[in-house]
């Protein structure tokens, strides 16, 4: 099946997904107006309170399901948005921890496994991303409105796929016209007229059973192994943060309230600077592995990409609570955040970081940094394997945290990542080795800023400029590229040619040396033309200092960014974070 790639700001989702609704065993939809009946099994209710607060409208039956809920499982941000839903259209009396509990409780019965849950998890996490979707006809069906994510992030029975479609039908006229088109991707089912053309809404509904169905082998699995989270102890910190380099440190979890409740406090050390960065918060976790908290530095945040300011945590634990990954992320739109990867700290070594990162093929006498925890303290360079073409001529300095080794880097070493093992530890792909910047890429390569600063909060954007290596192919954005890291360059915005004499470069905001987009005021602009506002498109360029193409030019690319208005409606739920 053809896999398409999908530009989606997560910060302009438009949540669609519709779970609830009151009253009654079935759902309405059988083409004489007759109640249709699940013909699958339910996933039963057992828990007192959801049974009290649900069950006035969600009719219970022999088997202890309650309608509609039985038929649906999601994430703990979906149970928010069905609760929510339920208390603005139906009155549902409920408190804040009342709440709270209810999402606990239906996230662990009525959840998604941690299979389920990984390939989506950067929806909870707000990344921006390019999605992949499996045809043109599901992009029409779903993505159109929001993230392919969206639904992805649920598991219903085929009744309940068929009872959200319709409810989109009778919430948003657009949803009628998608669904009603075409089906792009798809083959006419034996025996039906080649003039009746299966739509894009027909298609979704064989294709969403197929892929988010209720019944799952992984929920299946997932539902017997499921235990409280044992998450105490000391964990090893790998972190990065666009424009501010990486960090490496320490996050201790302290038993909380209660037994998927937790405090941490965490200390991170630059690998650009040697600054120290303390945070500390408090953590929650869903379904027994989906991490959900919130933390912050000591002081105030003095600017809005402080590494010290309160953030929102979206980690997934893997399920034998050794690891961990996700987003630690702040921001009007949660622009800024921390990429994070967990390792539980034990008594044998672990390898963190290289640095300075990558390396050039025929480099003599480079310091090159391994950042670890537990290392050994005596070592010799024969303990050390950097990879093809890489030996250590000595070890400078050797501690349990780190270390320094003076190393040579044959001519002749291929282009590519390197692993490295010290001490019985190994870290995959740790640095590359290249031969030449051979073209640069600015990241993200597409993005969205938000005008503010009158009424509302700025939306802000930061760039890098990545130099690549082109491989063992020699060609430039193929599979075997090697990405080399951030390269020095100057910046620069130029005008994005889609409306003549608009001159988005005067108004849209400015660019900072070190490529951080600082938008605009909003509302209307009597200095520009029409007194519009100061949206606009421009391109972002970078233009590297020191790295030159085969005729001598120094190597550039650009990104391109729009620059709208503030965004005036919100759909999140920031209250699955403790």
């Amino acid at each position: 099946m053809k896999q398409l790639p999908v530009k989606f700001g997560l910060l302009a989702l438009l949540s669609a997904s519709v779970v609830l609704a009151q009253g009654g065993s079935g759902a309405d939809g059988g083409p004489d107006g007759a109640t249709m009946k699940e013909t699958e099994e339910g996933i039963p209710v057992t828990d007192p309170l959801v049974q009290e607060k649900c069950g006035s409208c969600h009719a219970p039956d022999a088997k202890g399901n309650l309608s509609r809920i039985s038929w649906v499982r999601t994430t703990p941000e979906g149970w928010a948005q069905a609760i929510k839903r339920m208390v603005r259209l139906n009155g549902l009396p409920i408190t804040p921890e009342e709440s709270r509990a209810v999402i606990k409780s239906l996230s662990a019965s009525h959840g998604l496994a941690p299979e389920e849950a990984r390939p989506v998890m950067y929806l909870p996490e707000k990344r921006i991303v390019d999605e992949v979707l499996p045809n043109e006809t599901m992009r029409g069906a779903c993505a159109s409105c929001h993230a392919f994510a969206q639904p992805l992030s649920w598991r219903r029975s085929k009744l309940e796929w068929k009872t959200l479609q319709d409810l989109h039908v009778a919430l948003y006229s657009q949803a009628d016209a998608q669904y009603r088109r075409p089906a792009e991707d798809s083959e006419q089912p034996a025996g039906r007229d080649p003039k009746d053309k299966m739509t894009r809404g027909e298609y979704a509904l064989t294709y969403l059973p197929k892929v988010a169905g209720l019944h799952t082998p992984e929920w299946a699995a997932w539902s017997s192994r499921l235990r409280a989270p044992r998450l105490a102890g000391d964990w090893l910190v790998v972190a990065s943060v666009p424009g501010q380099g990486r960090f490496v440190g320490t996050m201790t979890v302290a038993p909380g309230a209660a037994a998927d409740e937790f405090k941490t406090s965490a200390s991170l050390t630059s690998l650009t600077n040697g600054a120290t960065i303390s945070r500390s918060g408090t953590g929650l976790v869903y379904s027994g592995y989906s991490w959900r908290g919130s933390s912050k530095g000591g002081a105030a945040p003095g600017k809005p990409d402080d590494l010290g300011s309160p953030a929102r945590e979206t980690m997934w634990f893997a399920p034998d609570q050794q690891r961990a990954e996700g987003r630690w992320f702040w921001g009007e739109y949660q622009e800024f955040g921390y990429d994070v990867k967990l390792v539980r700290a034990t008594a044998a070594p672990a390898i963190l970081a290289v640095t300075p990162g990558a390396v050039k093929a025929g480099a003599k006498g480079v310091d090159v940094t391994i950042w670890g925890h537990n290392l050994p303290a005596s070592l010799a360079a024969g303990d050390v394997d950097l990879g093809a073409g890489v030996t250590v001529a000595r070890v400078v300095s050797a501690t349990p945290g780190k270390a320094v080794l003076s190393v040579d880097v044959a001519a002749s070493a291929p282009a590519g990542q390197r692993d490295v093992g010290i001490g019985g530890a190994v870290l995959e792909k740790a640095f590359p080795v290249y031969r030449k910047v051979d073209y640069l890429k600015v990241t993200p390569e597409t993005s969205l800023a938000r005008l503010g600063g009158t009424k509302f909060a700025k939306g802000y954007q930061q760039y890098e400029a990545i130099g690549y290596d082109n491989g063992l192919d020699g060609k430039p954005n193929t599979g075997d590229d090697v990405a080399i890291g951030p390269v020095d360059a100057t910046w620069s915005m130029q005008e994005f040619m889609s409306v003549y004499y608009d001159d988005d470069m005067k108004y849209v905001g400015a660019l900072s040396p070190t490529a951080f987009f600082t938008p605009g005021l909003e509302g209307p602009n009597p200095e520009r033309r029409f007194s519009r506002n100061n949206y606009g498109e421009v391109w972002v360029v970078a233009t590297a200092k020191g790295e030159k193409d085969k005729f001598g030019k120094p190597l550039s690319a650009r990104s391109y960014l729009v620059v709208t208005v503030p965004m005036y409606q919100r759909f999140d739920q920031p209250e699955v974070s403790r």
